[in-house]
């Protein structure tokens, strides 16, 4: 992203809580089955940077996804992500029960979604982001539309908006280059 506008910045600096959808957002949405019918996900290693960089200045990362897999189940806790949400397909009702026990408003949050499941929360958060390949209806409603596709390193780019409304992103991406930090998937909760 080379210039975020003003208006999407100030509502960056609100964000405490980053909900990401994972297929179409975190993968690139294809499904793939080896010959004994398991599911395969692909996950961009950059896309764990920006959810590392989130947790390590107190913004939650959060995944509300419609389907469940042993894969994402796998991803999620090697990211150290404390709200993890499979199988939900009313994801308003799930996020809405995160936040009254997190203690936080619909304008803390930023989803980031690909479909229309997703429209009903982007509509009420403070922050909305589809990638560049979501569906049109999705992005016409989102506040922003990142750069890259879906498992391209959306996750990534949203971070880096983020942290960029509070810092030079070379000061936030210090932290990153520190030898304990791919090490820190430590779960963290708030």
């Amino acid at each position: 992203m080379v210039h975020i506008p003003e208006a999407i910045k100030e509502k960056a600096r609100a964000v405490k809580l980053v909900v990401f959808d994972v297929d179409g957002v975190l993968t690139d949405g294809t499904l793939t089955y080896s010959a004994d019918g398991e599911q395969v996900k692909h996950f961009n290693v950059k896309d764990g940077v920006g959810i590392k960089l989130l947790r390590e200045f107190d913004i939650l990362p959060a995944i509300i996804s419609a389907k469940s897999s042993a894969p994402l189940s796998k991803r999620a806790s090697d990211l150290g992500i404390v709200h993890f949400y499979p199988g939900c397909h009313d994801k308003w009702a799930q996020l809405s029960t995160l936040l009254d026990d997190l203690w936080l408003s619909p304008e803390q949050v930023c989803y980031v979604g690909d479909d229309v499941i997703d429209l009903k929360v982007m509509r009420q958060v403070g922050l909305s982001i589809a990638p560049a390949d979501g569906y049109w209806l999705v992005r016409e409603h989102a506040d922003l539309i990142t750069d890259s596709a879906g498992g391209r390193g959306v996750a990534r780019e949203v971070a880096d908006v983020i942290l960029a409304s509070r810092m030079p992103l070379a000061e936030a991406y210090i932290k990153a280059m520190l030898p304990e930090f791919e090490q820190s998937s430590e779960v963290r909760d708030s």
